[in-house]
């Protein structure tokens, strides 16, 4: 029986022989493998070190705000210092819920978050589908206009919102905290460059078949464009839960601050800071949305690309 690592080739006479690529006086022999070359191997190792040294960068800030979290005073002020915890306790937690009303801030963050970012989510589709689909005039400038509010940095528009909030009488409320945000211009980029690279043929048998817009939208756009939905949802998800300075402004009781302007409350009164209270608050900050990101993970990357891949059609 022949080797599975030789291939044969038929002669001219019709007998069969084995092909001569490796020299030799009756014909050689085809590996259907090559070794990789030292130098090939070398620059493997290489990106193997430089994606965990990459990783250590930011895993072990997370391993210390974990560990910390559950550590005591002793352990976190010894030195040298100690990466594992002597032992276990669970009173940074009940510390930090003691100092600050962690429930309300729980509560107006999810609001926040989840109708601020549904809000955002909602007008990106419908502003890219436009942008996409929908002819009229001044179009090509609206799109540039809307590309460069993405050069505007955010902190730009705080004044012209507190005023704005203000002479609604939004102040310290849940509007106040979400209207100012709900347009994303990164998410209307993103999801039309999507738009633009699916098939067309799809779009021209649907107008066949006499479907309008909103059925065109629903019934083929947005299913074939799920993982760039879940990518704009999980940045505009990432930005309400973390978003700090406009809630600063914008409330002024307790009763309506967010997560983030709640870590403000876990330090002392007498000037030092207790470092496991606080590192117990930010993990109640940190954890849902690494658990939101591990869920969605996967649609990132299938997103971003397939935005890349968007024409000018």
């Amino acid at each position: 029986m022949a080797s599975p690592l030789i291939t044969r080739s038929s002669t001219p006479g019709g007998s069969s022989g084995e092909s001569p690529t490796d020299g030799g006086p009756g014909g050689g022999v085809t590996r259907r493998g090559t070794r990789r070359r030292p130098s090939t191997l070398k620059r493997t190792w290489w990106g193997y070190l430089l994606l965990l040294a990459v990783g250590l960068v930011f895993l072990i800030p997370l391993y210390m705000l974990v560990s910390t979290s559950f550590k005591t005073n002793g352990d976190i002020y010894s030195w040298p210092m100690k990466w594992l915890p002597s032992e276990l306790t669970v009173d940074n937690m009940r510390e930090a819920w003691r100092i600050a009303p962690f429930g309300a801030f729980i509560k107006n963050s999810l609001i926040v978050t989840v109708v601020g970012a549904t809000l955002k989510v909602l007008l990106a589709i419908f502003a890219a589908y436009a942008f996409a689909f929908l002819p009229f005039p001044g179009k090509k400038w609206l799109f540039v206009i809307m590309l460069g509010a993405l050069m505007v940095p955010g902190h730009v528009t705080l004044l012209v919102n507190y005023i704005t909030m203000g002479n609604l009488g939004l102040i310290n409320t849940y509007a106040g905290l979400i209207l100012p945000g709900v347009a994303s211009a990164f998410g209307t980029f993103l999801l039309r460059q999507h738009f633009m690279s699916l098939p067309a043929e799809v779009f021209e048998a649907a107008e066949v078949d006499g479907c309008g817009h909103l059925r065109r939208l629903l019934s083929f756009t947005l299913p074939m464009s799920i993982p760039a939905v879940a990518t704009v949802a999980l940045v505009a998800v990432i930005d309400e839960w973390n978003n700090f300075v406009w809630p600063l402004i914008i409330t002024n009781s307790v009763n309506m601050r967010t997560l983030p302007i709640g870590l403000m409350y876990l330090k002392s009164n007498d000037g030092l800071t207790n470092w496991g209270v606080l590192m117990s608050g930010t993990l109640i900050v940190v954890l849902p949305m690494l658990l939101v990101f591990l869920c969605a993970q996967r649609y990132i990357v299938s997103g971003l690309t397939g935005a890349a891949a968007g024409n000018g059609r």
